[in-house]
């Protein structure tokens, strides 16, 4: 029982997208005038009738009294009125609309362009607002307004409309109805005034409303909503699983069999597609034994079938069949919905040779037996006499030599084996050991090899085994039948045999090419830049396809260049380097094996999509010959891998760009805010001081106040123009350390000097050994990392706190520490506390400052060799602790 047909994946998606959607209906017509409102209306009221929720945000009229009539029982949305050149206008107002709610909104003249200051510039994309919203949207639309159509409409009027809808408008439409009128019809409502007033009647009438005009919008129309129904036919019968043909728009398939030209067979197509305006498509078969076959005789049959196919504007496939190509093509064709099927006619053959049918017939028989549904047309194949055509070539003698050998040493043994058998042990049917030749010999050589081997089997067992011995003559009528028995059973073994290795053969291809393309991607991945998938790409194309292979990117100049090859080239022939050109700006396959530029050494496929073409990838034989079908679908496969792979590596690059930018964009402000602020604030303060040295009557007490605070906020501006200086040291890698043993007693003694201004009220407990070996350090930057920590304790502790330092010995490091008793910092944050411009903005007071001093700490520190950390003091988490080891010097380490 055949296994029911499934719907496919695909086809249910358009349905998915859909969900919580409105659904969109378009009153299509060919020209103004036909009624396009009117039945918009009409629908409208009925649909009031029904109970639903019905509110027009926009409907033009024009006047006519019997559209006007129409939305007297209809709910109108206010419009928006809009400022635009010194006048007063309106716009139908989106935002009330959807805030409304309605069922169903009527929205009038779908090509619209909208004033400035609205949600969008064209009408259409309010539309898909709307759509988006959950709502159902009734519109109406000219023909001449569809995109793809604006070219056509311009040559048969000589008017080219500048408001244009996309195609993709229509395509998501739900529902379409054709609004039609006779062109007399039309023209007569011109003429009484109903369309335009009368002087523009006469001009539209002798200029886009001429009869001839209006009958070729007619068929434009017609056409435009039988395409978008037949489309919908196609999804519905995919997502329910119906198998075709059903008869509605016709379309054409022209079948390629193995080894047939079919030139003529595609003309025929072309010139039937076009008579009947509509789709057609050329379906090429293979095999991997006809691919080997033409790889072999460097054959360019199908390759030359479907450039002309392409030329002469076909939408081109290749089906690899390796079992009942009938039961393919006609499961292709239901797919496609397909009703007529053109199939070049098989040669003409003896009857001898008919016994044995080809590829090509046999597809012809199963075609004329199973297609009851479809039309089939039997062309003649390049339109010659059969005597005149060329034959498929013959296998060279060595090979017809090769197997007739093993042929006839396979019988001679099983013949040996069968006459030992024979006197050792007395078998039934000895015939049994001579059908096992025939399959083995079926599943290693293939059909023809069997083939003979049953003949030659056949006459070894008579010869040999059947009485009267040593002759070929057949006594006994039963062992007669039984020796014919055992010859046709010998045949249909081995050609049952002979198609499951060609399966096996098959099967083995397809996992193969798989696992090449998985090879690819998990070398894709594993790229870490650019270049990486660069020469993966290139590398395992060439050696995959054992052919050269290249890779070319737009510079920076938007000009292609080679970013890699393999084996390595640096330039391409102009010839080639056109050819690649054509390939990356039309999208298409361009060179050798293609349409354009055939000529070209070089195959070149684009590769990404148009609005994001990457590049394009190549690749040529050394002996010049194109790629066969399997090679060419292996190829596109890779293409489409490698453009991933770039895509991929190119968006991590933007990625990384955009965060070093933001990154850079944020400590740009953080640095300007400390400059602005931290830097200002100093200088206030010393410019406050010095003009107060000035004032009259100033005694010695206020006078040497203001000098200690013109000298306390110079040595701070200085720590903070250090900090900027060290910062920037740091990150240009331009630090260097003129180690030398210091005593950090000493330094943590500088230190407090420098900061005996900010430091007063603070207590400092120094607990350094009197006995600790110096450590080997450069006693200026480590002096300026213990003034920035002791000026953080301060900044962070209340008044009156204090301030402890201690210092142990730790293997061949001493541990310093610097303690405050302030409220800490935030939880988990410890780590942040050394990244530039952090500050902690809570729990430790929302001090002000460059953020800086601790990121110099941690680089000094760390280009010394040592750590540093920061930990709370308390349990509860208060106070804060900044821990930081230094190595001792080498001769003054403890033992």
């Amino acid at each position: 029982m055949p296994e029911p047909r499934r719907p496919e994946p695909e086809a249910l998606l358009p349905e998915a997208r859909r969900e919580n959607r409105g659904r969109l209906k378009v009153f299509l017509g060919a020209a103004p005038g036909v009624g396009k409102t009117y039945a918009m209306l009409e629908a409208a009221r009925s649909r009031l009738a029904a109970g639903q929720h019905v509110l027009v945000g926009v409907a033009e009229t024009h006047g006519r009294a019997e559209t006007e009539a129409l939305l007297r029982d209809l709910t109108v949305l206010p419009r928006r009125r809009v400022l635009h050149g010194g006048r007063i206008l309106q716009e139908m107002d989106v935002d009330a609309l959807i805030a409304a709610r309605p069922d169903i909104a009527l929205i009038d003249e779908l090509a619209h362009s909208n004033l400035s200051g609205g949600r969008h510039d064209k009408r259409w994309q309010d539309v898909e607002d709307v759509l988006a919203a959950g709502i159902d949207v009734y519109t109406t639309l000219n023909v001449q307004h569809v995109e793809t159509l604006n070219d056509t409409v311009a040559r048969i009027t000589g008017v080219r409309v500048r408001e244009t809808v996309p195609d993709r408008v229509l395509e998501m439409a739900d529902q379409i109805e054709l609004i039609d009128l006779p062109p007399d019809e039309l023209i007569e409502r011109l003429r009484a005034g109903k369309v335009y007033v009368q002087d523009q009647a006469a001009r539209a009438v002798a200029n886009f409303f001429a009869k001839g005009n209006l009958t070729a919008l007619r068929e434009l129309a017609m056409r435009t909503a039988a395409d978008r129904v037949d489309a919908q036919l196609q999804e519905h019968m995919a997502a329910n699983a119906i198998e075709g043909p059903w008869p509605t728009q016709e379309r054409i398939l022209v079948l390629l069999p193995e080894g047939a030209a079919g030139r003529d067979a595609i003309r025929i197509g072309k010139r039937s597609a076009d008579r009947a305006r509509t789709e057609w498509f050329v379906l090429a078969l293979t095999s991997l034994r006809a691919e080997e076959a033409a790889r072999r005789e460097a054959s360019d049959t199908p390759g030359a079938a479907l450039r002309l196919a392409e030329r002469l504007g076909a939408d081109n496939s290749v089906l690899q069949v390796e079992g009942d190509a009938a039961a393919e093509v006609l499961d292709f064709a239901r797919r496609l919905n397909i009703r007529r099927i053109i199939l070049p006619r098989p040669p003409a053959r003896n009857r001898l040779a008919r016994l044995i049918p080809t590829a090509h017939e046999r597809l012809a028989n199963g075609l004329t037996r199973m297609a009851t549904e479809y039309e089939l047309t039997l062309v003649g194949d390049d339109g010659r006499p059969a005597r005149h055509r060329r034959s498929a070539p013959a296998p060279a003698l060595p090979q017809i030599l090769r197997l007739a050998a093993v042929v006839v040493a396979t019988v001679a043994g099983v013949s040996l084996i069968a006459a030992a058998a024979d006197r050792l042990i007395p078998v039934l049917s000895l015939s049994l050991i001579y059908m096992t030749a025939v399959v083995a010999v079926a599943s290693r050589f293939g059909l023809w090899p069997s083939v003979a081997t049953a003949g030659l089997s056949f006459l070894a067992y008579n010869f040999l085994f059947t009485p009267p011995r040593f002759t070929l003559t057949i006594w006994d009528q039963g062992q007669f039948l039984t020796l014919v028995l055992f010859l046709v059973a010998s045949i249909l073994t081995g050609n049952l045999a002979a198609r499951l290795r060609g399966r096996v053969i098959a099967q083995r291809a397809i996992a193969d090419r798989t696992r090449k393309l998985y090879d690819f991607s998990r070398k894709a991945a594993a790229a870490a830049g650019f270049d990486d998938v660069v020469w993966a790409a290139v590398s395992h194309v060439a050696t995959v396809l054992e052919a050269e292979s290249i890779l070319l990117v737009p510079d920076g100049n938007g000009q292609l260049a080679i970013a890699g090859a393999f084996p390595p080239e640096d330039r391409l022939a102009p010839r080639e380097m056109s050819a690649a050109r054509y390939a990356y700006e039309h999208g298409e396959p361009a060179g050798r094996g293609s349409a354009t530029l055939p000529a070209s050494r070089w195959l070149f496929l684009p590769l990404g999509q148009a609005e994001r073409r990457i590049g394009t990838l190549g690749i040529a034989h050394e002996d010049g010959r194109e790629p066969d079908p399997g090679d060419r679908r292996l190829l596109e496969a890779l293409a489409d891998q490698v453009a991933l792979a770039l895509e991929r590596i190119r968006l991590s690059e933007d990625l990384a760009q955009t965060r070093v930018a933001s990154e850079a964009e944020r400590l740009r402000t953080a640095l300007l805010s400390s400059v602005s602020h931290d830097l200002r604030t100093p200088l206030v303060s010393i410019l406050g001081a010095a003009g107060g040295l000035d004032q009259p009557g100033l005694d010695e007490t206020g006078r040497d106040i203001l000098i200690d605070t013109i000298r306390e906020e110079g040595e701070r501006l200085d720590r903070y123009i250090q900090n900027l200086l060290d910062m920037t040291r740091l990150g240009h890698g331009a630090l260097r350390l003129n180690l030398s043993p210091s005593d950090l007693r000493e330094l943590v003694g500088a230190a407090r000097h420098r900061l005996r201004g900010p430091l007063k009220g603070h207590p400092v407990e120094v607990l350094v050994p009197e006995d600790m070996a110096p450590a080997a350090i450069d006693p200026i930057l480590i002096e300026q990392v213990l003034v920035n920590i002791l000026d953080n304790a301060r900044k962070y502790s209340g008044p009156g706190t204090p301030i402890r330092v201690t210092a142990r010995s730790e293997g061949d490091h001493a541990v310093l520490a610097i303690e405050d008793e302030g409220p800490g910092l935030p939880p988990g944050s410890a780590a942040l506390a050394f990244d530039m411009f952090w500050r902690a903005g809570q729990g430790d007071g929302g001090q002000v400052g460059t953020g800086l001093g601790l990121a110099i700490c941690k680089g000094i520190v760390e280009a010394h060799g040592g750590t540093i950390a920061a930990e709370p003091v308390h349990p509860d988490g208060r106070g804060t602790r900044i821990v930081m080891t230094l190595p001792f010097a080498a001769s003054e380490r403890p033992a």
